[in-house]
């Protein structure tokens, strides 16, 4: 019942293998990286410390998680069929051991990585990703941003902003509007020509305001107007410089409370919180999909070795990275809710392993 030397054998092939196979490819991805960003580095003085600490130390975690379901199923694929042509799964089946506890190793080994790969990406990746961003934005050509256009954003219950356009250039709203209303009612709308940051204050100067307070049951409304006022709301600059990919340097608590944010303004960047959200997640259970889906296929000895069945593990599990980055466009398109496009790579992978693993002892 507990074959400790096949439980040791299995799982020490597993993980060297897959940590040998992770060293190897960084070690390729990173040359081919320097190659391309070397005249940024020298156009830019990038210091040789920085470029080591702050850039690719931070980048090969980032690495390693993006690909992991990649080197789990390349792994298991490689070193079971290497295992079946020696004819040693035959060796191990003949003695007794059936071949779900033969599955045993294997799914301990998976749990490692999947623990591995969820802490990386709840606690560590988040801080590295957030020290390489800096070494981009300093270090290699950044693209022109241009300013947001049409924001609208609920900054607190019955709060709402409206913003033409905002140049993160000189840190200014365009045609700003905030509309106060209280059960159902419109109470008060401020207009300006625009919204200066102020970083002494923490607020907004608006430059040549026009504010108007209405009154149930009063005929005229109370208006004011100006050159300049100052006020303090419940919105910064940084709500409007937040990028895209900012979403991945928060760790998982500054996500969720990002998130609660996002809905309660209505920002339509929710989106790209929720796909990191449901992804830090999904990403680390499908080793346990891939190692079963590799098992399954390269337990049989072939005709020909290992080739084949690299081949099929290589084409399965790009297949699946390129799923999971597709799914993401139906969240855009608005085809699919954002939890349901993110794990339903792993759904269908989770179906096609189950019937892969029926058949594997016949």
């Amino acid at each position: 019942m507990f074959p400790a030397k096949l439980d040791r054998y299995i799982i020490t092939k597993f993980m060297l293998t897959f940590f040998i196979a992770i060293l190897l490819i960084i070690g390729i991805v990173i040359i081919f990286d320097i190659s391309e960003k070397i005249d940024d580095f020298v156009a830019k003085q990038a210091p040789i410390k920085a470029i080591v600490l702050d850039y690719y130390v931070n980048f090969i975690p980032y690495f390693m998680n993006m690909f992991s379901p990649l080197f789990v199923f390349i792994t298991v694929i490689f070193f079971t069929s290497r295992m079946a042509a020696n004819s040693e799964i035959i060796a191990i089946l003949s003695c007794g051991v059936s071949f779900h506890r033969m599955m045993v190793p294997y799914i301990f080994s998976a749990t490692i990585i999947a623990l591995m790969s969820l802490c990386l990406n709840l606690f560590v990746i988040p801080r590295a990703n957030a020290d390489r961003h800096v070494f981009e934005a300093a270090y290699t050509k950044k693209k022109h941003q241009e300013g947001e256009r049409n924001i609208h954003y609920q900054i607190a219950p019955g709060q709402f902003v409206y913003v033409e356009q905002f140049s993160k250039y000189n840190k200014t709203a365009y045609k700003f509007t905030l509309e106060t209303i209280e059960d159902n009612q419109l109470v008060s709308k401020i207009s300006a020509d625009r919204a200066v940051w102020n970083e002494s204050t923490g607020g907004w100067t608006l430059k040549k305001y026009f504010i108007r307070e209405y009154t149930e049951g009063v005929l005229e409304d109370k208006v004011r107007c100006g050159e300049q006022i100052d006020t303090v709301i419940s919105l910064t600059v940084k709500d409007f410089e937040r990028k895209k990919n900012t979403v991945e340097d928060l760790d998982y608590k500054a996500l969720k409370e990002l998130e609660d944010v996002q809905v309660m303004r209505g920002d339509a960047n929710v989106k790209y919180t929720l796909i990191e959200k449901h992804t830090r997640f999904a990403l680390p259970l499908s080793a346990f999909i891939l190692t079963i889906m590799g098992v399954s296929l390269s337990s049989r000895k072939r005709r020909g070795g290992i080739g084949w069945n690299l081949a099929v593990g290589i084409a399965l599990s790009f297949s699946y990275i390129l799923f999971m980055k597709f799914s993401q466009m139906f969240v855009y398109t608005g085809l699919m809710p954002p939890w349901l496009a993110i794990w339903l790579p792993n759904m269908i992978f989770a179906v096609i392993a189950g019937v892969l693993y029926k058949i594997a002892p016949k």
